[in-house]
């Protein structure tokens, strides 16, 4: 694994991480590991998800980075500062598959948030519970109003205004 990622990261070598749940780009050429459940869930509505997503808002179930390992592919590994506007790793940032494009995650300072759709949970058919979403934030940006029973933060949970 390159040093200048995978500091934060779990190494291919250690001996304690048992993997839990494996998630990989569209073409495969990207695979990793997490070695226990989200710390938490949310749908993201701001504007830059929207963009870079093409979506109108994003599901992310959050990780800490040393419950991750990546066993594939850390060389195609892209990323992207939208506040920068640059294609580099300076954190926060998007990180996506340089092979296929997929959006892997978006990787904070110290939280991996990983986008569930690209995991594979075998033979359940239905996602973890601890992958269902528990707010939405930045609602107020939101393209589209979602009628459940979630709680919706006007920025970031717990640090902005609830609606």
């Amino acid at each position: 694994m390159k040093k200048e990622f995978g500091r934060d990261y779990a190494s291919v070598e250690d001996t304690h991480f048992i993997p839990k749940y494996r998630a990989r780009c569209h073409c495969g050429a990207v695979v990793y590991e997490v070695c226990t459940d989200p710390v938490d869930a949310k749908i993201c509505h701001c504007l830059v998800c929207q963009k870079l997503h093409g979506a109108p808002m994003q599901w992310a179930a959050i990780f800490h980075k040393h419950d991750v390992r990546f066993t594939e592919g850390i060389d195609y590994l892209k990323f992207f500062n939208s506040e920068h506007e640059r294609n580099e790793r300076i954190l926060p940032c998007k990180v996506s598959c340089g092979r296929c494009g997929t959006l892997i995650a978006d990787e904070g300072r110290r939280m991996w948030l990983a986008f569930p759709s690209l995991f594979d949970f075998g033979h359940v058919s239905r996602v973890p519970a601890s992958f269902k979403p528990t707010c939405h934030i930045f609602y107020r940006q939101r393209v589209m109003d979602i009628n459940n029973d979630l709680p919706k933060w006007s920025g970031h949970k717990n640090h902005s205004d609830r609606l």
